[in-house]
């Protein structure tokens, strides 16, 4: 969970995914997919993120850390829920997000500080368990949703489509500064957005691509993940590219 949960960036409003094409293996059922996602309080990871960002040619690099800790439990909707605190989620600065993880899987109950466009799609599932490889499932396909921003400045929020699925595409090793974790399960994930603007002057269209490793026993080890934002009338778009790798991290038992 953590970071890559709630995406940070342009939407800041969850784990969207779209179906990729799946390979031709043979399916495998992960019984203990819960240990793939710890959430005893106290657990604690560090990340190193690196960020480029800029509209098209204009590119902005930068390096940032982000730790990651489980504080507590709150209770959300009469539902007991995970806290995970965020010191700088893909360099945004400090959140906390909420998670309620059961038998069947784990539901997102949003975050602090969250979005108005976030609370509007709150809570829905983002894993399901047990976890099998491959498989998907959309999350939710909304329309006429408030944006919460007035993008062309004519006074009013735009109203925003937006797809939501989740990809489990299979297990594989992946290296990152913290060591080398085997049969890690690798997600992919795509949401996709169609903002309407206000003053009648077409849509915008919006994408956000991201891969992520989960790892049995650590949880998240690395994501990567690009965000794209159409341009409005004379400016040229924005991409935003987003890795952040575990450094070190310490699980309670």
């Amino acid at each position: 969970m953590t970071a890559v949960i709630v995406l940070s960036g342009l939407w800041q409003v969850g784990f969207f995914m779209e179906p990729a094409a799946a390979d031709a293996a043979e399916p495998v059922t992960i019984t203990d997919s819960a240990d793939y996602f710890p959430d005893a309080v106290g657990n604690r990871w560090v990340y190193r993120g690196h960020i480029t960002e800029g509209p098209l040619q204009t590119v902005d690099n930068k390096f940032f850390t982000n730790v990651s800790t489980v504080t507590g439990t709150k209770t959300i909707n009469n539902v007991r829920v995970t806290v995970f605190h965020d010191t700088n989620p893909g360099n945004h600065g400090p959140s906390d997000s909420f998670y309620r993880r059961d038998s069947v899987g784990i539901v997102y109950y949003g975050s602090e500080p969250g979005t108005p466009l976030e609370k509007q799609l709150i809570p829905y599932q983002i894993f399901r368990f047990p976890i099998k490889i491959p498989s998907s499932f959309q999350q939710f396909d909304r329309t006429g949703l408030d944006f919460g921003s007035d993008m062309d400045h004519d006074g009013a929020n735009e109203k925003t489509d937006v797809k939501g699925w989740v990809t489990l595409l299979g297990r594989e090793t992946i290296t990152v500064p913290a060591g080398t974790f085997p049969d890690a399960i690798k997600v992919e994930a795509k949401m996709t957005m169609q903002i309407h603007l206000s003053s009648g002057r077409g849509a915008i269209a919006g994408s956000d691509v991201m891969t992520a490793w989960f790892a049995k026993g650590v949880g998240l080890v690395k994501y990567a993940e690009r965000q794209e934002m159409g341009p409005i009338k004379e400016d040229r778009g924005v991409i935003v590219e987003i890795t952040e790798e575990l450094e070190e991290y310490e699980i309670k038992k």
